[in-house]
């Protein structure tokens, strides 16, 4: 078959190296001049950053796609795991090194949290059975089939149903198996992972950290940009075709059926389409579906992104690194409540520098650091970043006893708007609508359309939902999907 594929994220080319696989003809549409999606690159004077995701976990979901084709991922991207996952600073002069090692991270919260040992043992391995018991059920299937409830994989789910702690939040969970101000707000920061609260989304949600702690935290040699480049790289050597600088007018849709894509008011037929654009974006803009709502009100939060070029090396920090919030739950209540940012925000700073070289000069650092924030509501966004900006600097001298706005060399800023504009996407929400109700994963659109045949959808704001893995992930679901479909 001949296959159209509107967008170059994560989805779209793993879901193209699939369909090669299995014997189809496939090209990419990319309105930018390049692939990748979120997965961006930024160049500021002699310092490079990554612009996307930048956590790099379940590396063999990756390695799986160049396998396919008897390649090997080396050949195109490599990877290193971390020692450390993440290291968390509070106001008090408390500080966590989360640990890659399950005894060293269960020992330090220990030593510096008092936290017993046996609880949070316990707290891991209850996460692991949750992901054991729906990983297979959920994960890699698709939402909303029937087929995909009807089998032995559902039947344990439903035996184990008290386990997966539905109806208490995130936030109870942690709460009444862990007790500790410390470990509960280092547990709690997973629900961000999916763009939600932890005072809100279900306890179902403990399955998050399971995919950092059991699979660990790496780091891609060259950046997270390797992982889209590496992708791409093999979707030009397998065949597939890319049309970049190619804005899609819309999905031809006729009888209920798509029947290919109007490009440059000229139409061009296929046997299937999938979309790999934000779902609300593409059935306002690809489909003119003027009776489709997308739901405001639970789109995922999204972010405001301070691009900083240090020209000092700070020993105290990793990779990724954390400086929380003293009023965690007030921080939450801002951004879905009030659609505004707290004055005291939790910030999240990423270097790239401690692992790659040659991405900041010699003595510094290419700190990305970003808090998160409710989607583009209209918010006067310049008044917004400068305040935050203020407040971001006030946090990071006080704990590190330093000035670091004169350390600043280079800087740019990425606001929703900003975010919105250059990704893509809808309101600049990261993962599509959140996870802040037990039902949300079952409210997720699907990866097919039940209205229009030859229809399909793969990436983020999909199920299974956003972040690399599980786009790869709704890329298996699509390219079983198309298999069955004829």
């Amino acid at each position: 078959m001949n296959i159209a594929i509107i967008g170059s994220g994560v989805g779209g080319l793993s879901s193209a190296i699939r369909l090669v696989k299995k014997g189809h003809t496939v090209s990419i549409f990319e309105r930018n001049s390049t692939y990748g999606g979120k997965l961006g690159s930024l160049k500021l004077g002699r310092f490079s950053f990554d612009t996307g995701p930048s956590l790099l976990t379940m590396p063999h979901l990756i390695d799986e796609l160049f396998t396919l084709h008897d390649e090997n991922p080396r050949n195109y991207f490599s990877y290193i795991k971390k020692d450390i996952h993440c290291k968390y600073f509070w106001d008090d002069g408390t500080t966590f090194t989360a640990f890659s090692d399950k005894n060293k991270y269960v020992e330090e919260a220990h030593r510096k949290f008092l936290v017993e040992k046996e609880p949070l043992l316990k707290y891991f391995s209850k996460s692991k059975k949750k992901y054991d018991l729906i990983n297979q059920l959920f994960l890699y299937r698709p939402i909303n089939k029937l087929s995909t409830f009807i089998n032995l994989d559902t039947l344990k789910a439903l035996i184990n149903i008290k386990l997966f702690q539905l109806f208490s939040s995130l936030n109870k969970v942690n709460n009444r198996e862990l007790s500790n101000d410390y470990m509960v707000q280092v547990l709690n920061r997973y629900a961000t992972y999916n763009g939600s609260s932890p005072y809100l989304t279900s306890g179902i949600m403990t399955i998050i950290q399971h995919l950092e702690n059991h699979f660990g935290t790496h780091v891609c040699e060259g950046g997270m940009r390797q992982i889209s480049k590496s992708l791409h790289d093999l979707c030009h050597k397998i065949g597939v075709k890319f049309d970049f600088n190619k804005s899609v007018d819309k999905i031809v849709v006729e009888d209920k059926k798509a029947k290919g894509l109007m490009v440059d008011n000229k139409f061009l037929e296929f046997d299937r389409v999938i979309s790999n654009v934000d779902i609300n974006l593409t059935y306002k803009e690809l489909l003119n579906d003027k009776n489709y709502l997308p739901n405001k009100e639970n789109m995922s939060s999204s972010a405001l992104i301070f691009f900083w070029g240090i020209n000092k090396e700070f020993k105290k920090l990793d990779l990724h690194n954390i400086l929380f919030s003293n009023n965690y739950k007030e921080e939450f209540k801002k951004i879905f409540e009030e659609n505004n940012l707290t004055d005291d925000p939790t910030i999240y700073i990423n270097i790239t520098s401690k692992d790659i070289k040659k991405v900041s000069p010699k003595g510094c650092e290419n700190w990305f650091v970003m808090i998160n924030s409710p989607k583009d509501n209209g918010q006067d966004w310049d008044k917004l970043k400068n305040n935050l900006r203020k407040n971001i600097i006030r946090k990071i001298n006080k704990n590190f006893n330093v000035n670091i706005e004169n350390h600043i060399v280079e800087e740019k800023v990425f606001t929703p708007k900003e975010i919105s504009i250059n990704t893509n996407s809808y309101l600049g929400s990261l993962y599509g609508e959140s996870s802040n109700s037990i039902f949300s994963p079952l409210k997720r659109h699907q990866n097919f359309s039940r209205k229009i045949k030859n229809l399909y959808f793969c990436g983020g704001t999909v199920h299974p939902g956003g972040g690399i893995p599980l786009c790869i992930m709704s890329s298996k679901i699509v390219s079983d999907l198309i298999e069955k479909s004829y």
